[in-house]
């Protein structure tokens, strides 16, 4: 390490980063945090500086008149902390930049260089893991900023910047306003749309087969019929998802046919034909990388990408496993003789192959300069070194990552496999065919501590199933034969795992960038969670279908991860960011036939296509056509998304107003998954009173009473008069007396001695009676229409019923908490329902209902609020001012002269403060503006 007659300025991103690097650097060094991003581009011409507000491009906040020269600014709320490091770096000699060694750590060095504007050398520091050793060696060995990996991250910005901005601006024209689109979001939306157009495609069949148990000497095992005179038995993936029909020669056979020939075969003679014995031997898989990490959390751990990316970092910064964005899977020599020798401690010298594993990555451009996310340092701490040390999170993930690393250098798990052919013949001489296998591990090697799990449900059982020895020829005793029936399912919706692993395998988005994505999608409404699973909206269809019909490249799979491959070229400085800004922008036509730069450009594709857009087409989503003849779609409206049956192609407009002309509507209740919207469904919506439905004419007016489906529930109207039902009516079972009932409120119960008049209202929380602004509850709804006016008189003479009332019982009791094993309640409370441990409370999130909320996402949620600590408090300097007025209150006449004088030369003192306070901010805003 250099000696430390000198005084250096080191800084990282995170105060818990910098705490843990402080402690390893000793005097001599002041470790500070920029507390992430200190500049940016603008969010919007707003706060760009006023020499670039009437520039064409100012939206942007990129001049891409002049070299695509981006316009940064100094985030507002990091002001003063950058006053506050320019001090710092007034009494430094040098200057360390120690932020994360990807991409986006590397231009965030670049920024703080570029607005520091250090006078002294600056020095670049990297490291992959928090310990003293690895911070000392890179004190010791700096570099300089890699300007071809800031370029690689800056031109992402930019591309990002004008993919987004831009096209977003043709989403809130023609779809909605607040829509937006993204370079790796919209891509990832649109294979979640996908996965839901197969599923509403999909048709279901159901097909069989037998299961026999059977009898050897040496115990009893299952056999499945595979084939029925030479001919295969059909099984789920021998139909058709899109008709439900068999294809190919098999036998389907259906619960009449199955029952039928197990009946024949019973009391029959079994029979081995076929044995075949293989050798086992399975490898286990690589140590974590970012996606795998998040996956493997998403399976073992139910953690969302988020949930596991934070608890990561965490880890990380606190010295307890290396940096966890990464897309390599080496591990370096000292981790490698870390891992085997806790292998041979723990498991035996034969738990430890003879030469190290070293594994390759499969992901495109991966960075194999770094490491794989592992256990710190050049000895591993067992999960149980730091168990007293960790939270919940914490310790469960990084018992993964240990174990996980330790599995990936451990010897093959070893053993056998048998399968088995066993025919019977039917008493109507039918030759039944069946199939049974089993494993026997004999060397467990790696599982011992770790087994990779996978979304397919089936392939996690790792089972150890034995046979019974057994020879062809060998005669066996039927004890029973079991008709099984199977329906086949659709294609399982993406997780976040899944959409992960999907995006990785297409070589779209970066190990930095998953997390993010993941989060994006769910708070732009595109994609809701429902446990695990992946649920796109009906406004995902919308705005999926606009890119799909007129931007089909900007969500081509193909052009993303080529897209990809571009960016990382320039990371390694064999291309050049501004030519591939400019043929994406402005076009190129010697470009790639189909692409975007030949078609124009980015520029070009957004503004001249806009007028060929149909709003009313795109917000479209085609369902089916009833036995009627009548189409049915979903249409994405102002107030959320409803099905139309019939009627024409007039502008969209508010589903509770359209015309009879424009057919039957119904609006989609919430939480209801597209392709759920089964013919069966619809007709239950609409006939449930999800839509209009006559119930006759109204006995004083003669106008039709209807009831109808809107944003808050089903209502009644007639006329110009609208009244929502009750909470004990349903719209199945209304009557059209009930209609005129509802349609007489608010009721005049009568008037007061004063002439004053009384009403009886229905209201957001329960009937009520009302006099000018004077209310009472009622007991019941019926009391609506019954109560009189000396009942009315009585309640208004009682006084108001006032203080708390009693505590509710909670909505719903779900469980114990998965991490912490506190009992979750969801409560009712003053801004909606919520979710608490007792101790932490989160409200429901929109689209979140009580009733569907389910155990994972309420652990998740509780587990956020928990990581941002408790809300500042803000009332206690104002408390402290009336204290003081009392104080000075008991003192005599003169003292409280003498303490005014104080006050006003305290107050002057203040404000002198807070002008020389003021005055270096403003400078500082003088110098930004000037250096941009």
């Amino acid at each position: 390490m250099p000696t430390a007659a000198k005084n250096r300025l080191v800084i990282v991103e995170s105060p818990a980063k910098a705490k843990t690097i402080s402690g390893y650097l000793g005097p001599g060094y002041v470790v500070e945090a920029s507390l992430g991003h200190i500049r940016d581009l603008p969010a919007g011409s707003k706060q760009l500086p006023e020499r670039y507000k009437k520039e064409p491009w100012a939206y942007l906040g990129v001049d891409v008149d002049h070299g695509f020269t981006p316009i940064y600014i100094v985030n507002p709320d990091r002001a003063k902390h950058v006053t506050k490091l320019k001090a710092l770096l007034k009494d430094a000699d040098e200057l360390y930049l120690a932020t994360d060694e990807d991409r986006e750590g590397e231009a965030i060095a670049w920024h703080l260089a570029e607005t520091l504007k250090p006078k002294v050398p600056v020095k670049r520091m990297v490291f992959h893991e928090i310990t003293r050793p690895a911070i000392q060696a890179a004190v010791a060995n700096p570099r300089d900023i890699d300007k071809d990996l800031v370029d690689a991250q800056e031109t992402r910005r930019i591309v990002d910047r004008l993919y987004g901005y831009d096209v977003s601006q043709v989403l809130w024209k023609k779809v909605a306003r607040g829509t937006s689109a993204g370079r790796v979001q919209s891509v990832a939306t649109r294979i979640v749309v996908e996965r839901e157009r197969q599923r509403m495609a999909f048709r279901s069949a159901t097909y069989w087969d037998i299961v026999a148990e059977l009898v050897a000497t040496g115990g009893t095992f299952n056999a499945t019929l595979i084939a029925l005179d030479g001919d295969r038995i059909a099984t789920g993936k021998d139909f058709d998802p899109a008709t439900g029909r068999v294809r190919g020669g098999v036998v389907h056979l259906d619960e009449q046919a199955a029952r039928g020939l197990a009946a024949r075969l019973d009391d029959r003679p079994f029979t081995v034909t076929r044995v075949e014995e293989k050798p086992y031997r399975r490898k286990p898989s690589p140590p974590f990388i970012t996606s795998t990490l998040q996956q493997e959390a998403a399976r073992k751990l139910r953690f969302s990408s988020a949930q596991t990316m934070r608890t990561a970092q965490r880890l990380y910064e606190n010295g307890y496993i290396t940096y966890m964005r990464t897309d390599s899977v080496n591990l370096s020599e000292s981790a490698l003789t870390a891992a085997r020798s806790q292998i041979a401690e723990l498991y035996g010298p034969a738990s430890v192959p003879p030469q190290a594993r070293r594994y390759t990555g499969k992901v495109k451009n991966a960075q194999e300069a770094h490491e794989a996310i592992r256990p710190a340092g050049e000895h591993f701490r067992t999960p149980g070194d730091v168990a007293r040390e960790l939270s919940v999170e914490e310790f469960k993930l990084y018992e993964l990552i240990w174990k996980r690393t330790l599995a990936s250098q451990m010897t093959d798990a070893i053993g056998s496999s048998v399968s088995a052919r066993i025919r019977a013949i039917s008493t109507s001489n039918e030759e039944a065919d069946f199939a049974a296998s089993g494993t026997t591990i004999t060397e467990p090697g790696f599982l011992r501590v770790y087994v990779e799990s996978s979304d397919d449900e089936t392939e996690d059982a790792e089972g150890d199933s034995k046979l019974p020895p057994l020879v062809k020829d060998q005669k066996l005793t039927e004890k029973s034969l079991t008709p099984l029936g199977h329906t086949t399912q659709p294609p399982a919706r993406y997780t976040e795992a899944s959409l992960v692993k999907a995006l990785e395998e297409l070589g779209i988005g970066r190990p930095s960038t998953y997390s993010s994505i993941m989060q994006t999608i769910q708070d732009r409404g595109y994609v809701n969670k429902r446990g695990q699973a992946l649920i796109p909206s009906f406004l995902a269809f919308a705005v999926v279908g606009l890119l799909e019909r007129h931007y089909p490249r900007l969500v081509d799979y193909g052009f993303t991860a080529a897209m990809e491959d571009e960016l990382d070229q320039i990371a390694e400085g064999d291309a050049s960011s501004l030519e591939f800004l400019t043929s994406f922008y402005f076009g190129a036509p010697s470009a790639a036939e189909g692409s975007v730069a030949h078609a124009g450009g980015l520029k070009r594709l957004v503004t001249e296509q806009l007028g060929e857009i149909d709003a009313r087409e795109v917000n479209s989503i085609p369902l089916f056509t009833d036995d009627q003849g009548r189409d049915l779609v979903v249409r994405v409206g102002r107030y959320g998304p409803y099905i139309q049956r019939g009627g024409g192609t007039a502008a969209d407009v508010d589903p509770d107003a359209e015309s009879a002309a424009d057919g039957d509507r119904v609006s989609i209740p919430e939480g209801l998954a597209p392709d759920e919207l089964t013919p069966e469904k619809v007709e239950e919506l609409f006939l449930g009173g999800g839509g209009e439905r006559k119930l006759g004419e109204h006995p004083q007016t003669g106008e039709p009473v209807v009831i109808k489906s809107g944003r808050f529930g089903p209502y009644v109207s007639s006329g110009e008069v609208n009244s929502s039902l009750l909470k004990t009516q349903s719209p199945e079972s209304l009557t059209l007396d009930q209609a005129v009932q509802l349609l007489s409120l608010p009721r005049l119960v009568g008037n007061d001695e004063s002439g004053v008049p009384i009403y009886a209202r229905n209201g957001r929380y329960g009937p009520y009676i009302e006099r000018e602004k004077d209310s009472r509850s009622l007991e019941s709804e019926d009391q609506l229409f019954t109560v009189t006016l000396e009942q009315a008189l009585a309640l208004l003479a009682a006084p108001k019923t006032r203080g708390r009332r009693a505590a509710a019982p909670p909505l719903r009791e779900m469980g114990n908490d998965p991490l912490t094993e506190k009992p979750l309640v969801i409560k009712d409370g003053r801004f909606g329902p919520y979710v608490t441990d007792g101790e932490v409370n989160a409200s429901l999130r929109r689209g979140q209902s009580p009733e569907s909320l389910t155990l994972e996402q309420a652990s998740e949620m509780l587990s956020e609020k928990r990581a941002k600590g408790p809300a500042p408090k803000k009332a206690a300097a104002k408390k402290a001012a009336p204290e003081a007025k009392k104080a000075a209150a008991k003192k005599t006449t003169t003292a409280a002269k003498k303490t005014a004088g104080a006050t006003k030369k305290t107050a002057a003192a203040k404000k002198t403060t807070g002008a020389a306070k003021k005055a270096p901010a403003k400078k500082a805003t003088s110098a930004k503006k000037t250096a941009e």
